[in-house]
């Protein structure tokens, strides 16, 4: 009778825990959509073993499972494969395959998206091509011959850490003549402006200036959790606005240019896009005078996984509360206005200080709201 008891307790059990099957780590990510798009989590610079990582390329699969991402990419070298004599690997397109062929990517929906990186020292430097078909086709003496080859396979392809002190001493980016030419050729389409925790704005200047799409990625080689989680980060990442969840509508967003950076309190974009996301961000969930005032007390919160740090742009002042103020992620914050007469529909105006459509240039939201 004992053994039937204990037998029934692990079906019990296998079913409930069956039934609450998650991946979700401690910090899933979460970011609203905006009108017309689907907001799309992504991180398109990921190294495993096959190059120069440390994790074998299941590993990225579930870590990004554990952080509510829509899609990856895993980027290897193609010209520097340090563990080659441990896991000699001619085939350049393995480390894609064995991600891909995870059944949690397929059950869970995550996008694993075939990519590489073209690895020259300066003034070619490292970049990403992304929706390729054959990595081993880019595989050339001469870096020219490397991007014409990512053009023929209708890749895209975004120029890495530009501004990587190891490659410009200065620590910003140089524009080369190869990369001008690249741009012209119609071979490079966008830059990074967040690489792991360093933030270019130099490189968000020549985002604007060239029209190359803004990224924002972690270049994980270690594990998601050393580096990031446990220090209190979420690894940084592109939003993509796409028109639907797939590969192609991921695709013909990043040509667009509808893209954001973030990493954790921070957002880089183009106001177009940065705009609308923050006023989805943020939701009012009541608006209401005090009693006997000219006071209204509107209660924000954050749904996204950004603390937001905002400054107020309002010709009214606040009650009770400093002009710059704080509403973590997934949290509240009740404003008191001074509206000095009773409004219907308050205009509420808000800098978003942690949020960049350009060097030093900060956007202002705004919302309307109905006031009892």
């Amino acid at each position: 009778m004992k053994y039937a008891i204990l037998f029934l307790s692990i079906l019990l059990y296998t079913a409930g825990n069956a039934q609450d099957h998650s991946h979700m780590g401690a910090q899933p990510l979460t970011y609203p959509n905006i009108p017309g798009y689907t907001t799309l989590k992504t991180d398109f610079h990921q190294h495993t073993v096959f190059s120069d990582g440390n994790v074998w390329p299941t590993i990225r699969v579930q870590e990004a499972l554990r952080e509510n991402l829509d899609a990856i990419a895993l980027t290897e070298h193609l010209e520097y494969q340090p563990h080659a004599k441990d896991i000699p690997h001619p085939d350049r397109n393995r480390s894609f395959e064995l991600a891909k062929a995870m059944d949690e990517a397929e059950e869970h929906g995550l996008l694993v998206v075939h990519g590489s990186e073209i690895t020259r020292s300066e003034p070619v430097g490292h970049s990403n091509a992304l929706f390729i078909s054959d990595a081993n086709q880019l595989l050339h003496e001469k870096p020219e011959d490397a991007f014409a080859a990512a053009k023929e396979q209708a890749a895209f392809v975004f120029w890495n850490h530009p501004a990587w002190h190891r490659q410009s001493p200065k620590g910003t980016p140089i524009l080369s003549d190869f990369q001008k030419a690249r741009i012209k050729n119609d071979e490079l389409h966008g830059i990074e402006v967040i690489n792991n925790v360093e933030y270019s704005e130099e490189a968000l200047k020549l985002a604007l200036e060239q029209d190359l799409t803004i990224m924002g990625t972690s270049d994980i080689h270690g594990l998601i959790d050393w580096n990031y989680t446990e220090k209190g980060n979420h690894r940084p990442i592109t939003l993509v606005f796409a028109r639907e969840k797939s590969i192609e509508s991921l695709r013909e967003a990043l040509f667009a240019g509808r893209t954001i950076a973030v990493f954790n309190d921070l957002m880089v974009g183009r106001e177009e896009f940065l705009a609308p996301l923050l006023q989805a961000s943020i939701e009012i969930i009541k608006a209401e005078y005090i009693e006997n005032t000219q006071i209204v007390e509107i209660e924000l919160q954050n749904i996204s996984s950004s603390d937001l740090l905002f400054e107020n742009a309002m010709d009214y002042t606040f009650y009770d509360s400093s002009p710059v103020f704080e509403i973590p992620a997934g949290k509240s914050k009740i404003l008191q206005i001074k509206t000095l007469e009773k409004k219907d529909t308050v205009t509420l105006k808000l800098k978003a200080l942690g949020c960049f459509t350009a060097p030093q240039q900060q956007p202002v939201i705004e919302w309307g709201v109905q006031a009892k």
